[in-house]
């Protein structure tokens, strides 16, 4: 049975109803739930939490899912208060010791000290700004991808705790030129890629603790 977390980090806030990410967190439940050797816990970051219960669906997963949009190149601010809090809280408990290093040797192993090696994660992101804002010479994040760029800090916070990366999925032009139900299939192709495939479905199914 592989454990699957999902995270929905799609905060409500100012013009922001937080529609996307909620749709995609449900798709994500739905499609593992809909399958046999799957079992789901999930989250909002809208709603109530208890950071101790949280820190427990860490150690519980295989594999975490966390579905964000990106407000002014970085997490919402509920999303960014939900995992400061979480971690916090799992330190020495379950998602972190310290940051590896020895008092011998300072400079060394840092970022090796999580708790969570054997998981791992996969992100989604919603933008604003279209793919071509990424792609194109002269365009404005100037051929740096979302994954190398923004989201760099994302991948190395999720490292430290010990987790390996699947690959995920981002979605541009989400406010101006927005098509749902094409995202949604596409989507639900990327998952069943990642998840079906039977290399790394045979994967996860062994590290299953």
């Amino acid at each position: 049975m592989t454990k699957i977390f999902i995270i929905n980090g799609g905060q409500k806030f100012g013009h922001s109803g937080g529609k996307f990410n909620e749709t995609l967190a449900a798709a994500t439940a739905d499609f593992f739930t809909e399958l046999p050797d799957f079992e789901v816990k999930t989250t909002d970051i809208n709603e109530s939490y208890n950071p101790k219960e949280e820190v427990a669906k860490y150690v519980w997963a295989d594999v975490v899912i966390y579905h964000t949009p990106i407000w002014w190149f970085q997490l919402p601010h509920g999303f960014k208060q939900y995992i400061d809090v979480v971690f916090t809280e799992g330190h020495k408990t379950g998602i972190y010791i310290n940051d590896g290093r020895k008092a011998d040797n300072p400079t060394r192993n840092y970022g090796t000290g999580g708790m969570l090696h054997g998981r791992k994660y996969m992100v989604t992101s919603s933008w604003n700004a279209p793919k071509e804002a990424f792609t194109l010479p002269e365009e404005f994040f100037m051929q740096t991808s979302v994954d190398d760029g923004p989201l760099f800090g994302f991948h190395r916070m999720n490292a430290f705790i010990g987790m390996e990366r699947l690959e995920g999925m981002h979605f541009h032009d989400i406010e101006k030129n927005p098509n749902v139900v094409r995202d949604l299939d596409l989507y639900r192709l990327h998952l069943e890629k990642t998840f079906l495939n039977a290399e790394i479905y045979e994967h996860l199914s062994d590290s299953n603790r």
